[in-house]
């Protein structure tokens, strides 16, 4: 198998943090995205869409989206398991992991694709307005999982699984990128879960 990557990208730093807490290699091709490999047409034709990561399965078929290259691996390597054991466990650590890349991975993205100059670029038209809303609406949902964490150890419930992964990802994007720390706007539930993820050796990985 060979993964297509791109060092730092947040995508690829989840499928990245995923394989380093199952202990898995996977040989890497990395994409330069500030080059615009990514759109080059030799990458297109793994990924029409231009994004990263892909993973390029060793009968040739091609496996993108973050979720589903996590998915594919988990089945070939299920211990730890990081998904879920039974349908209904599964569930509900699929809704957690859905709720971490809808209302606040994906919401940062767009937050900073359309406010950051650095991203001008990649996101050509920007919408500054539109960035700043999501801004404040990652902010809203940064409360919101705030009072979840101040409740359980960990997104899901009780144990580390991929929403954690998820949420960890869209933090740190966010920190970086847009300054964002949940202690100085006082959700520390938030704050001490970022601070014991971010000691586990797979916090790291794709950084």
């Amino acid at each position: 198998m060979k993964l297509y990557t791109a060092p730092r990208a947040p995508n690829p730093r989840r499928v990245a943090m995923f394989m380093a807490e199952k202990g898995i290699r996977i040989d890497q091709q990395m994409v330069d995205l500030g080059a615009g490999e990514h759109r080059s047409e030799s990458y297109l034709a793994v990924n029409p869409f231009g994004r990263v990561p892909a993973l390029e399965l060793d009968d040739g078929r091609i496996l993108c989206e973050t979720r589903a290259i996590c998915t594919y691996l988990e089945g070939l390597h299920p211990a730890p398991n990081l998904m879920g054991e039974g349908h209904e466990e599964r569930a509900f650590i699929e809704m957690a992991d859905r709720r971490m890349e809808l209302h606040l991975f994906a919401i940062a993205a767009n937050c900073i694709r359309h406010s950051h100059p650095g991203f001008a670029s990649l996101e050509n038209p920007q919408f500054p307005d539109f960035g700043t809303s999501q801004g404040g609406k990652f902010r809203e949902n940064a409360q919101w999982l705030d009072g979840v964490l101040s409740r359980q150890a960990y997104v899901a419930g009780d144990r580390f699984t991929i929403a954690d992964i998820t949420a960890f990802c869209a933090m740190e994007f966010a920190r970086g990128l847009m300054k964002f720390r949940p202690g100085e706007a006082g959700l520390t539930a938030l704050q001490a879960w970022r601070d014991r993820i971010a000691e586990r050796p797979s916090a790291t990985a794709g950084t």
